[in-house]
């Protein structure tokens, strides 16, 4: 069987739901179908997925693969591969779309090995080239000082997309085709270990409205109680929020690394991102360029911060977060 086309392959929440990731990569989905005259296919994968591919039916694909077995639960790294490969076998798409996410990183690589294919990371626009029809790969480089357009030969054309680069898809009134795919998953990859389960940190950059981060600016690990109280303040209206941080913090211990923004962190594009005490060396600008407003405290007005702030405060942050809390205690 060759079916050909755009395929997405989508992720789920840890509660079951359909990740915004998987919107946003039918958004651009659909235009690059459009623009090559394919078709748009959709697929999700784990275990129990029944109702998340039932509802991912009404958003804009042509049909949707839902790829289901026990051993797909969790997130094997090999056995995904082995699951994806499975189904790029089956339907020979030309593109081939994930989110630049945890899951998607930890699976793109290899699975762009298996298939002897090169793979484009962390892009945040996608077009079809017209002349040739190739896929055109804009990404940040140089530590997001500029970017870069991309284009290769080789199928599939195999790409990461930056989350929250693309608009989410609207929900339709229509519903697609759900096609059930058992892999072929080799059961001699299973490897059974007996581990001590540990409560897991949920730390959610790429999906936070609102990140107040930090730097070594603010002197002592104690001081992120200010930065807390903060952002308490901001989810009264914000849905969602977290506190980021640059690297000096993390390889100092005070957060762990899934807080840290930045080129060797996470790339992050918040409705509102406010610095404090981040001085804005490149490596960390390069992780915010998709922030829509940027708000900087730092004592020193030649802090590079600045330069890409809409709006800076120059001073000492236990100075200004005060009245920055009393403001907003008046506002919300």
């Amino acid at each position: 069987m060759s079916v050909n086309g755009v395929l997405v392959c989508g992720e789920i929440t840890r509660e079951g739901d359909i990740d915004s990731i998987t919107l946003e990569l039918l958004s651009i989905g659909r235009r690059l179908a459009e623009s090559s005259g394919e078709k748009l296919i959709v697929a999700l994968f784990g275990d129990g997925i029944g109702k998340a591919a039932e509802e991912v039916a009404y958003y804009g694909a042509d049909m949707v693969y839902k790829v289901e077995s026990p051993l797909l639960e969790g997130l094997n790294v090999d056995i995904w591969v082995e699951a994806v490969d499975g189904l790029y076998r089956e339907i020979q798409p030309k593109i081939l779309l994930m989110g630049q996410t945890a899951t998607g990183m930890d699976i793109a690589p290899r699975l762009a090995f298996k298939l002897n294919t090169p793979l484009t990371t962390d892009c945040t626009d996608l077009n079809v080239d017209a002349e040739d029809g190739l896929l055109l790969r804009t990404k940040p480089v140089y530590g997001g000082n500029v970017s870069g357009v991309f284009k290769y030969q080789e199928e599939p054309q195999f790409v990461t997309v930056r989350t929250k680069a693309f608009e989410p898809v609207e929900r339709g009134s229509a519903k697609c085709e759900i096609i059930p795919f058992n892999p072929d998953i080799d059961r001699s990859m299973i490897k059974v270990e007996s581990i001590e389960r540990v409560k897991e940190e949920v730390v959610e950059l790429d999906k936070a409205e609102v990140i107040v981060a930090a730097g070594r600016g603010i002197e002592e690990p104690e001081n992120l109680e200010k930065l807390q109280e903060l952002l308490d303040l901001l989810k009264r209206y914000f849905d969602s929020g977290e506190i980021g941080c640059s690297r000096p913090l993390v390889d100092q211990g005070w957060l762990s690394s899934p807080h840290q923004v930045g080129l060797t962190g996470q790339k992050v594009a918040p409705q509102l991102y406010i610095a404090i005490g981040i001085s804005g060396a490149s490596q960390h600008v390069a992780g915010i360029s998709g922030a829509k407003k940027v708000v900087a405290i730092n004592k020193s007005s030649e802090a590079p911060i600045f330069k890409i702030a809409d709006y800076g405060v120059v001073g000492e942050y236990e100075e200004t977060l005060p009245a920055f809390k009393q403001k907003l205690e008046e506002i919300l």
